[in-house]
């Protein structure tokens, strides 16, 4: 019955294994020029006319859905990004001639935590000695060729990665703040202004009032080019037929299940005889029970409460032992258990205060406490717990040296095998509220043991939830009859003659991999931006989860300007608030005073204190930094002409300016500025040798 089961899952799924270091993505010799290719000609991209071979850009993909875990086209969007960036990159250190001698690659190496704590390369100090790591590659290279290669591999973008620590250095070092800047973006965050304002809002107009012609819209298209650029994209509509199991088909799997719980008797057709077969309740090997019925295999490891079936955890958790519960739904299976065993106290909970000493496992390089020191320390926190037990969670918030200090040192739940084995010996034989003080390799553990509870071990008998064949036969009909009947009649008008839910897709990217309703569907768009692909073509597909998607081209916007009808909206609300504005400016001209503006629109004056340049919000009224700029510039009492923004039209009177004293000194606030200045350097530089580079992406042709 579990092979049938397997058969009936009709192997929808693929699985994709993982396994390369980001190392992998340095552009090296280490990879050969593959083989020939019978899909496009083109490569698959090129950066400044230099191209990327798609045979090593399909390698890295593999080994980066290995690797990670990706989709395919996660995978490619990964590694594209990364040819771009070292590419460019290369390109601008080779043209500074910035390169890394031993210095800085010991450096990289140095930093990097994958090395620094390999067991081979520490001292006797217990410290990690580089002089031990450079003899390892030497004796790797007469010893293990193979080894020695892929190292240079690595070593390769150890260059790469200090060059590009080096090129970073310079400009970071280039980037700073004049202590004359720093005053002037002092003042424009902490000089204020209160103000009184009117605001007509735009809403004040009704739309129906103002007309905006598709030609004017165009006109402001083509008039802010930069702003309204388009990707090419593709447009359709859907009908899909999911291959779901009825309620039938769940009650035959459940009747399955029920069957297997107690004993029955079956007429052998060999002997002519009736054999009694033993059921899950009694069988006495559990074990090829489950391997014979379940399509999940037998599962000998003892579980908490936590992670049986939510719904009915509390019945399975409370079986007696042999006692049997089920037909139940987990999620997307029916499950028959058994309880077989249960371990008292087998599922522990603690919080602990490490006290980590130098040289102890995964110590931060800050740390320069002795051991005996640490144990001192360790010493201390565990008297004030034992005085007060709350105070563990108090401490180990703030002065724990592991992660759990950010959850006040709850190590949460843990068994046997999961814990480092002195910290569990502790826990495991000591009582709820029991505090110690517990020695490991990491350190010291001023210990307290918050909860215990029983761990049970469950023989389960599982069958998917899946249609029948029947159930899918009867899909893969009223499938293809949409998809014939849709050939001659009104697509639309189909779906909705047989009341199916007809949905739209309105902009596919062609890297799209993923739409609304329809994921992991890269064949859907590969076919929608396909040389022949027409509009009003339709087309069935396969679904990789059960099923099937009848699917209409409907339209095909290749790159450019965005059309009419994708910005709409959009700037239809511009150029009516623009309309809008002039209405009311004119109505309004003869008012000159804010009392006269509110009168005249059954409005009020408002009052808005302590408003700055920087955030430039009007309470009241948003965001409206030109506004705010204006009223910056007003003296005071005095009162401005109408002034458009963001919501509405505006008349202001500033009533006081507040203008900050100066600081003595502005160099440590500029060095501030200047730091956060540096921070933004990596990604403005990518994105301003991207936004110089020419680049051809002809991913879509290969993926």
């Amino acid at each position: 019955m579990a092979i049938l089961g397997k058969i009936r899952q009709k192997s929808f799924f693929l699985i994709l294994i993982i396994g390369l270091a980001l190392f992998a993505f340095i552009i090296s010799g280490v990879f050969g020029n593959g083989t020939g290719d019978t899909g496009p000609s083109e490569p698959i991209g090129i950066i400044n006319d230099e191209e990327i071979k798609i045979e090593n850009f399909r390698y890295l993909v593999d080994q980066t859905e290995r690797q990670y875990g990706y989709s395919t086209i996660q995978a490619v969007n990964v590694v594209w990004n990364q040819f771009v960036k070292t590419t460019l990159f290369e390109a601008e250190l080779n043209t500074l001639g910035i390169d890394a001698g031993k210095e800085q690659i010991e450096q990289v190496v140095s930093s990097t935590e994958s090395i620094i704590t390999d067991a081979r390369f520490i001292n006797e100090a217990g410290f990690f000695d580089f002089g031990l790591f450079a003899d390892f590659i030497l004796l790797m290279r007469d010893q293990n060729p193979q080894a020695y290669e892929q190292w240079k591999s690595q070593e390769a973008s150890i260059i790469s990665s200090a060059r590009e620590s080096i090129y970073f250095d310079l400009i970071k070092s280039s980037t700073g703040i004049t202590n004359k800047e720093a005053q002037t973006l002092y003042h424009l965050e902490n000089d204020n202004v209160d103000l009184n304002y009117v605001q007509i809002p735009f809403s004040s107009i009704n739309d129906s009032l103002v007309n905006v012609t598709d030609a004017e819209i165009k006109s402001y298209i083509k008039n802010n080019a930069t702003s309204y650029e388009s990707k090419a994209s593709r447009a359709i509509e859907y009908v899909s037929f999911l291959e779901t199991a009825t309620e039938e088909d769940q009650a035959i799997i459940r009747n399955t299940l029920t069957s297997l719980i107690d004993d029955r008797i079956e007429y052998n057709e060999v002997s002519k005889l009736t054999d009694t077969i033993q059921g899950l309740k009694s069988v006495s090997n559990v074990r090829d029970f489950v391997e014979k019925y379940s399509e999940s295999g037998y599962d000998s490891v003892y579980i908490p409460k936590r992670r049986l079936a939510r719904e009915f955890s509390d019945i399975l958790y409370n079986l007696k032992k042999g006692e049997v519960f089920g037909p139940y739904k987990d999620i997307d299976s029916y499950k028959i258990s058994r309880l077989l065993d249960r371990k008292k106290n087998g599922s522990i909970r603690a919080s602990h205060i490490l006290v980590s000493f130098e040289g102890a496992t995964g110590s931060q390089p800050s740390i320069t406490r002795t051991k005996d020191e640490a144990n001192k320390l360790a010493k201390s926190y565990l008297r004030r717990v034992r005085r007060n037990p709350s105070q563990l969670e108090v401490i180990a918030s703030q002065l724990s040296d592991g992660p759990s200090k950010n959850s006040a040192g709850d190590l949460g739940y843990f068994q046997e095998g999961q814990m480092t084995e002195n910290l569990f010996k502790f826990a495991n034989k000591s009582r709820v509220g029991a505090v110690g003080l517990v020695e490991t390799e990491f350190g010291f553990h001023v210990v307290k043991i918050t909860d215990k509870q029983d761990l049970v071990l469950l023989a389960d008998v599982t069958l998917k939830i899946l249609p029948s064949e029947n159930t899918s036969n009867e899909i893969f009909k009223k499938a293809t009859q949409f998809e014939m009947g849709s050939a001659k009649d009104e697509f639309i008008a189909l779906a909705e003659k047989k009341n199916y839910n007809l949905r739209t897709v309105n902009s596919i990217d062609a890297l799209d991999e993923n739409l609304p309703g329809l994921p992991e569907q890269r064949q859907i768009v590969q076919w929608a931006f396909g040389d022949d692909a027409e509009v009003g073509a339709i087309k069935r597909f396969n679904l990789s989860y059960g099923g099937y998607a009848i699917v209409r081209l409907t339209k095909i916007k290749e790159k450019g300007l965005a059309d009419v009808d994708d910005v709409r909206s959009e700037v239809t609300k511009i150029l009516k608030n623009k309309k809008k504005a002039a209405m009311i400016i004119k109505e309004n001209s003869g008012n000159n005073s804010l009392e006269d503006l509110a009168a005249s629109n059954g409005l009020e004056v408002v009052s808005a204190l302590a408003v700055n340049q920087k955030s430039a919000t009007l309470v009241g009224a948003g965001n409206e930094p030109y506004v705010v700029g204006a009223g910056f510039a007003l003296d005071v009492d005095a009162t401005s002409d109408l002034i458009i923004g963001n919501n509405g039209v505006y008349m202001l009177q500033v009533t006081s300016r507040n203008i900050v004293e100066d600081n003595e000194d502005y160099s440590l606030y500029a060095n501030t500025l200047a730091q956060q200045e540096r921070e933004k350097v990596a990604g403005l530089v990518i994105q301003a040798l991207e936004s110089s580079a020419s680049i051809e992406d002809n991913r879509s042709l290969y993926y």
